[in-house]
């Protein structure tokens, strides 16, 4: 078993903590509080490859591994967690096109989406249907060459500004056997988007419902077959998992750097923090913790490269205890911060509160326990 990164690796990961030093990091706090979008400074992420990481490169992708991504987001998270989540999401719906679709939507959607000339959604929940996925009531009737959608999807990253949604609808009967998965454009007749959300945190990415009202898609937009949707769903979100918690494990890094070069340089009681043993064994224990994290996430990583059947239940556990303890990493970071990691004028803020809905999405931290539960008592 070897640790240590390839020299590929090591190449792909310093690229990625470059473009986040020079293009995330300084205008992290800006974005957060304007709430802006930077599609700008996306578009340049996708001409490093950011944009299909996993995508094959006869449409424009990189045709890296998912270990390959997770190193890359999280060093893109060290800059902004925000952003980096949303490129996540983007490469999700990348991927699904790719793994999924016909040639004619390869062809026709993944070269502007590897580019990001087009940005795109995923839309699986809705405001009845969040951890019971298999639930979901979006309708999708079939009318000759075209689905008409009726419902609404919650929760939505890049609503009202993304080009292309991965629609699951319900194109037959009841469960999980009866989702597909349809591509909309935006622009469609039929398609409207909801008020943006006002959130505690993941300010620089637009959040809002996605509405289908009598929408009118060609039948040859689905991705997969019919009924295949849901397993599609999942299995975008087994990477989609270990994506994200590779940006609490960037996120959380940032944290725990911040937290150590401010005990090394606060004085209180005539001493500085770092000669404090207690706070020496709490800065001890973030950082094992997140190295913990960090090799669960990689590790599952690896399981989807190399199509391990426990797959699932190692990114259940990665992404369950990633967020988890970057979440924890980055609040204990905040509270060694004192008054001063309450303030904006840090990043520590900012940080636990774009960390705090990655126990949240992706599947709560809950359904990732019942996952993991699932597989042992099968044994």
């Amino acid at each position: 078993m070897d640790f240590d990164l390839t020299e590929d690796q090591r190449a792909i990961e310093d690229a990625a903590r470059a473009f986040a030093t020079a293009e995330l990091a300084p205008h992290s706090a800006r974005w957060d509080a304007e709430k802006h979008f930077p599609v700008d400074v996306l578009r340049k992420a996708a001409g490093l490859g950011f944009a299909g990481l996993y995508v094959a490169d006869d449409v424009g992708g990189s045709g890296l591994t998912r270990l390959d991504a997770s190193i890359v987001f999280e060093q893109l998270s060290y800059g902004d967690v925000a952003v980096s989540a949303f490129l996540s999401i983007h490469n999700m719906v990348c991927w699904m096109i790719d793994r999924f679709g016909g040639q004619e939507l390869r062809q026709g959607y993944l070269p502007g989406l590897t580019s990001m000339e087009l940005i795109g959604s995923y839309c699986l929940t809705e405001p009845g249907a969040g951890s019971d996925a298999a639930s979901l009531a979006t309708s999708a009737r079939l009318d000759g060459d075209h689905y008409v959608l009726n419902g609404s999807k919650a929760f939505i990253s890049g609503a009202g500004t993304s080009d292309v949604y991965i629609v699951m609808a319900r194109t037959g009967g009841p469960g999980p056997k009866g989702v597909s998965a349809i591509l909309v454009e935006k622009g469609t007749p039929g398609l409207s988007f909801g008020a943006q959300e006002k959130k505690m945190g993941w300010n620089a990415q637009p959040t809002a419902m996605v509405n289908f009202d009598d929408c009118r898609v060609p039948a040859a937009n689905r991705v997969g077959g019919d009924g295949e949707g849901f397993r599609i769903a999942m299995a975008g979100l087994d990477g989609g998992r270990v994506n994200i918690a590779s940006c609490s494990l960037g996120g959380a890094q940032l944290a725990l750097d911040s937290a150590r070069s401010h005990l090394q340089t606060r004085k209180q009681f005539g001493s500085p923090l770092a000669d404090f043993q207690g706070l020496q064994w709490r800065l001890a224990d973030m950082a094992t913790e997140l190295e913990a994290a960090r090799l669960m996430v990689r590790r599952a990583a690896h399981a989807l490269d190399t199509r391990n059947p426990r797959a699932t239940e190692f990114c259940a556990m990665a992404k369950r205890f990633a967020t988890d303890a970057g979440f924890d990493v980055a609040n204990q970071a905040l509270q060694l911060h004192g008054g001063y990691g309450y303030l904006q004028d840090y990043p520590l803020e900012r940080i636990v509160r774009d960390l705090r809905v990655h126990q949240i999405l992706e599947g709560a931290n809950e359904i990732m326990r019942v996952i993991v539960a699932r597989e042992m008592l099968r044994q």
